[in-house]
């Protein structure tokens, strides 16, 4: 699933007229490089949730079969923000109504994260009695210094300690964590994160190759030069 209901804030004037994954770098969309990226790893479903100028996504991406891809669409009225996009996203998310575990990234973000170095954790967080999650991260940026979780040696995630690194954005879900969300619900992810890592069921690997985090229309900018080699 790939993130893209937000409007994008800080990225205004740029956003009154597009969605904020459908801004270019390099030559194409920021939704584009994951679309390609989730595709060269194999994944032959992608979700992509929607608010804002919706439509255009439809236009600009189709049904995804330029990629190998199945793109499925999930709108929404107002953007419910992460949590409440992958509730209202389950059905499409889910075959036949089993809980499935998947890979959620945000549309926004531009990394060079090889998608299949999951698919080994992915397969052991399906056989697990109670839904887990696992959590992609980074070294601490500039503007984030703090970080998000302590990443400790075996692979676990606290809320507390020295070693603290920033959330990517990338993670793996399991279903059954939002079948308690009611559909049309508003909720960020950030409760789920606590709560999982409180209760001990939540794992972490460090990320240290190239990642962004576009926010701004500086840094779209500085990232489209380094794109295009200029």
């Amino acid at each position: 699933m790939i993130f893209a209901a937000g409007r994008g804030e800080r990225m205004r004037p740029l956003t009154d007229s597009c969605p904020k994954p459908l801004l270019a770098v390099g030559g194409k969309p920021l939704i584009v490089w994951q679309i390609e990226r989730l595709a060269a790893a194999g994944f032959k479903t992608i979700v992509i949730n929607h608010a804002w100028l919706g439509r255009m996504f439809h236009s600009k991406l189709g049904d995804g079969s330029r990629w190998g891809v199945e793109i499925r669409y999930s709108h929404e009225m107002h953007a419910l923000e992460t949590a409440g996009g992958i509730a209202k996203a389950l059905p499409l998310l889910e075959k036949d109504g089993e809980a499935a575990v998947f890979i959620a990234v945000s549309g926004d973000v531009f990394c060079e994260f090889d998608y299949a170095r999951l698919d080994e954790r992915a397969a052991k967080m399906a056989l697990q009695d109670e839904p887990a999650m696992h959590l992609v991260m980074v070294p601490n940026p500039p503007f984030h210094t703090l970080g998000d979780f302590a990443l400790n040696p075996e692979g676990t995630l606290s809320l507390d300690g020295s070693t603290r690194y920033t959330f990517g954005n990338i993670g793996l879900y399991d279903t059954r964590m939002f079948r308690d969300l009611a559909s049309e619900t508003r909720r960020a992810l950030t409760p789920y994160y606590r709560e999982t890592i409180a209760a001990g069921r939540a794992t972490g690997e460090l990320y240290e190759g190239r990642w962004e985090n576009v926010g701004t229309p500086k840094q779209l900018e500085e990232l489209d030069a380094a794109l295009r080699g200029k």
